[in-house]
């Protein structure tokens, strides 16, 4: 046995409960939602990239209807009825299909997509008319968000929870509001009229 070399003794100590855990999305953000015009400035500010009308209606249905990046994003035509004005939502995370109305400047800035878009099955499409990446939608929405000038990182997830603050700021019944965003269990809706501003509205009114 070579002089300089130790035995190391053997531990059973085990290394991975030093690991730090990665803690929840909402401690590294300082807030989930965007308000009203800060949705419109992203959207003014997603007018202004190459697909400009594209991105700009890509945000303002994600927003309207509480859709999730996987959601917009495999958004079909068939989903559409411009007769009845009406958006038929199918979720992912086994959540419930609703049909949705759909308010004039969307249909009209849907309907100018239609006629603009490469073909596809698909309403956001590439310039190869392939349909948009979650990833590539993320991308998309943080890269508005600081065209738009904001202090804080937006991201594509913030688009959803916006529509809850929103609907429930609006004072619409949480049970209706569960449906809308296709909530399984209503304690992942309760958050949202938890933290609207007009809960306690008529607080210390005389």
């Amino acid at each position: 046995m070579k002089p300089n070399l130790k035995l190391v003794p053997l531990t059973s100590e085990n290394r991975a409960v030093n690991v730090p855990r990665r803690l929840t999305n909402d401690k590294y953000r300082s807030r989930e939602y965007l308000t009203e015009t800060e949705i419109e400035q992203l959207i003014e500010a997603a007018k202004t990239n190459r697909n400009g009308h594209r991105d700009a209606t890509m945000l303002l249905v994600a927003y309207r209807h509480g859709l999730r990046a996987a959601e917009v994003c495999g958004l079909e035509w068939s989903q559409i009825d411009f007769d009845s004005a009406t958006l038929h939502v199918r979720r992912v995370k086994n959540g419930k299909p609703a049909t949705h109305p759909i308010r004039g400047d969307e249909m009209r800035a849907l309907r100018r997509l239609e006629r603009e878009a490469p073909k596809s099955a698909f309403v956001f499409v590439n310039e190869r008319g392939a349909p948009f990446a979650p990833a590539g939608f993320n991308f998309m929405v943080k890269r508005a968000g600081r065209k738009a000038g904001f202090a804080f990182q937006a991201h594509a997830h913030m688009l959803r929870h916006s529509c809850g603050f929103k609907l429930a700021n609006d004072g619409h019944d949480t049970r209706a509001l569960q449906d809308f965003l296709g909530h399984k269990q209503i304690q992942h809706t309760v958050r949202y009229s938890e933290l609207a501003p007009t809960k306690f509205k008529d607080f210390w009114r005389e």
